[in-house]
């Protein structure tokens, strides 16, 4: 890890590997904060909403040109009208835009969106918002600091009070993965989206400790033997197991190896069961992956299928039905399950939640209830890494 010292603009560097430390280095002090542009209710077809400022004063630009400021209109609706945004301060129609943009430069700068059609549930964010039209919607963008998206991704992804060290990890791991992914929506004009293929996001954060994880950890990211960021991949639980990343994507990853993770044992999403019909179990192997059903003894495997530990396939006679797409087409909660025939029905006795690579978040929380520290967490987790300060990544790389 990075530990620093702040002085007459001056970083004191004393870079450390987890297990072991190196020499002191010493370079110019930056504090950028990064900015990204994160697609709001991505996964609404957004028609109107109302937006109310909660911190901080903002001016609302359309097109280009300022035409208001929320102290003298503390709310605004916006509705989608013939290709254009309609524009309206209390009952008052200001024109009709295709961009509008809400920016602040106050400190902590709040804002509330409401919507109104479909209707949903307030939601506050932080720094600034655009919105765009789209083939017949409101595309709405959230421009805000890296960090306070940071922090509204960890609630979102973990929920309230859980441990102070568990909200850390999640932090930098939250952190490390935008960064890794910040041009993954780049073709369509932003970052990354709040749906949980980006990373679930859904405003200000309001849980104290996620706040001070933030903050605590400040420009921590997470790197490879290489420096480069890791795939920051986590799951619920892995069942007392976690995966090799081959096993699940193809590709192989030096820190995404399979441990035994007898801490996610006895946590509420350790254990799980689903009864299937033994007919639509068979058609399905038969029709999908072509697995010779017509053999007995095949036959009786699919119907006995065990997994003492991790397995990637269900395998006979040279045909190999990947669980990974079980999972997916009988929507599983993983593909660590094993089979028990019950008369006419099977029983698929499963353990864990998630596709079981890297960090298993409610084993994460045991070790953290027990003690552990954010960077035990992470060594158990991710092997052969390093933490660093993610304004020296290219000083070292350089090195």
């Amino acid at each position: 890890m990075l530990k620093h010292i702040l002085k007459s603009g001056f970083i004191i560097l004393l870079f450390v590997n987890w297990q072991s430390s190196s020499n002191y280095k010493y370079i110019p002090f930056a504090d950028n904060d990064e900015v990204l542009t994160i697609r709001v209710f991505s996964q609404v077809k957004v028609q109107s909403f109302i937006i109310k400022p909660e911190i901080g004063n903002y001016i609302v630009w359309a097109n280009g040109i300022e035409v208001l400021n929320t102290t003298a209109n503390p709310s605004i609706k916006l509705t989608y009208l013939n290709d254009s945004i309609e524009l309206k301060s209390a009952d008052r129609l200001v024109g009709k835009f295709k961009r509008i943009k809400f920016s602040s430069a106050d400190q902590g700068a709040t804002f509330q969106v409401k919507m109104v059609l479909p209707e949903r549930k307030p939601r506050l964010y932080q720094d600034n918002i655009i919105v765009d039209v789209e083939q017949g919607n409101l595309k709405c963008l959230n421009e805000i600091e890296l960090d306070n998206y940071v922090g509204g991704v960890v609630q979102a992804e973990s929920g309230r009070l859980s441990h102070p060290e568990f909200y850390k990890v999640q932090t930098i791991l939250a952190r490390t993965f935008a960064l890794a992914h910040i041009q993954k929506h780049a073709l369509e004009g932003f970052s990354l989206c709040d749906h949980t293929h980006c990373q679930a996001y859904f405003g200000k954060p309001t849980e104290l400790n996620i706040i001070k994880s933030v903050f605590e950890t400040k420009n921590k990211i997470v790197v490879d033997e290489n420096l480069n960021l890791i795939e920051a991949a986590f799951h619920s639980n892995s069942g007392g197991q976690t995966l090799n990343s081959e096993d699940v994507w193809g590709s192989k990853l030096s820190y995404l190896r399979s441990v035994n993770d007898s801490f996610s044992l006895k946590m509420p999403n350790a254990n799980w069961e689903r009864k299937i019909a033994k007919d639509d179990w068979i058609s399905y192997l038969k029709i999908k992956h072509n697995y010779p059903v017509d053999d007995e003894d095949a036959k009786l495997l699919a119907f006995n299928f065990k997994q003492d530990t991790r397995k990637s396939f269900l395998e006979s006679n040279n045909v190999k039905v990947p669980l990974k797409i079980v999972r997916t087409d009988f929507q599983l909660k993983s593909t660590y399950f094993s089979i028990v025939p019950k008369g006419d029905s099977l029983i698929f006795k499963g353990k864990g939640f998630g596709h079981g690579v890297g960090m298993c978040q409610e084993g994460a929380m045991r070790m953290a209830k027990l003690g552990y520290t954010y960077l035990d967490i992470l060594n158990f987790y991710y092997q052969n890494t390093q933490l660093i300060d993610l304004r020296l990544l290219d000083f070292f790389k350089d090195e």
